[in-house]
């Protein structure tokens, strides 16, 4: 199992170095375990290109071999959990980043329900989300729109209104209704090209026939809101994701045609997956109560005192 293990970390880090860093041992222990690997099979299973190294035919068909029973094990770890019920077990849970204040805020409802189930948040970018989920490392996960093609099962459980900040001293902070070309006059911050919110962005302004020309690109919202804070630009994030900035003066929402984009947050699983007892509670929790856990003010875009950007900004 082992070996099976360091072979999936080869694979998907493309060099025998990185994946020793990734699972913390030294290049010649793995080195040294997928020989092993490859006299037990008596196939090779790479093939090198100068420091770079790649799977052959066997190489790839005992990665797949190996990734079901990597699932078999964690569809096991689960039927044992739905026996032993919430008395313990473990849940996993991945976030897309946008989403992370509000997947902290439903696991810490969730762990003071179920003391006794250990819990594992992973906010992490869009694409290794889906790797999570197709691999079956994560139980569930919290993202917008997912693609189709990669056999997900996704329910829609809250909306996820995309606003555009800017510093709260912008020039376009005071004023209404402002035309989106006008806002493209902007230095505009934006995610990378596998963020949903990218895309979002993308293909809103592609539809009014404008030119979508970013200035920079973050892989993280912490760093557009920081961007925009200290003036570099504009950019787009959930407007779940800066209440405190916008309590505390720091950011405001610019009243753009067209703003909010109205999207919707997702609770998604693989297809056919068994749930786990806290993983079905989770779920329940999800569906049932996500708004709830939000600050009152958090809960709706709309135009009142709570969610009012500072400055005299106008909220959309």
């Amino acid at each position: 199992m082992r070996q099976l293990e360091i072979l999936q970390a080869v694979a998907d880090c493309g060099s025998f170095s990185r994946a020793s860093e990734a699972l913390h041992l030294t290049q010649p222990a793995v080195s040294m375990q997928m020989k092993q690997l490859e006299h037990l099979l008596d196939v090779p299973l790479f093939e090198h290109f100068g420091k770079k190294i790649r799977l052959t035919e066997a190489g790839n068909e005992t990665l797949r071999s190996a990734q079901s029973v990597f699932r078999e094990l964690a569809n096991l770890e689960q039927s044992l959990a739905s026996l032993k019920g919430l008395k313990g077990g473990v849940l996993t849970v991945s976030a897309v980043s946008t989403a992370s204040v509000l997947a902290a805020r439903l696991m810490a409802v969730f762990r003071n329900q179920n003391p006794e189930v250990r819990v594992c948040l992973n906010v992490i970018n869009r694409e290794t989300l889906l790797k999570h989920l197709t691999e079956n490392i994560s139980d569930l996960a919290l993202m917008g729109t997912p693609p189709e093609g990669y056999h997900l099962s996704a329910t829609p459980f809250m909306e996820n209104p995309l606003v555009i900040i800017a510093a709260a001293n912008h020039p376009l902070a005071r004023k209404r209704r402002i035309p989106l070309a006008r806002l493209l006059e902007e230095p505009l911050v934006v995610r990378e090209p596998a963020s949903g919110t990218r895309r979002a962005l993308e293909n809103f302004i592609l539809d009014q026939h404008l030119p979508f020309r970013p200035a920079m690109e973050m892989n993280k919202n912490e760093a557009i809101k920081q961007a925009a804070e200290v003036g570099l630009g504009v950019g787009l994030v959930s407007l779940h994701t800066v209440q405190a900035e916008l309590a505390c003066g720091q950011l405001c929402v610019l009243d753009v045609e067209g703003f909010p984009l109205k999207r919707q947050w997702y609770l998604v699983q693989r297809e056919g997956k068994r749930l786990s007892p806290s993983a079905q509670a989770f779920a329940e929790l999800v569906l049932q109560r996500a708004s709830q856990v939000l600050l009152p003010h958090e809960k709706s875009p709309g135009r009142t005192e709570s969610s009012r950007p500072p400055r005299g900004a106008q909220a959309v």
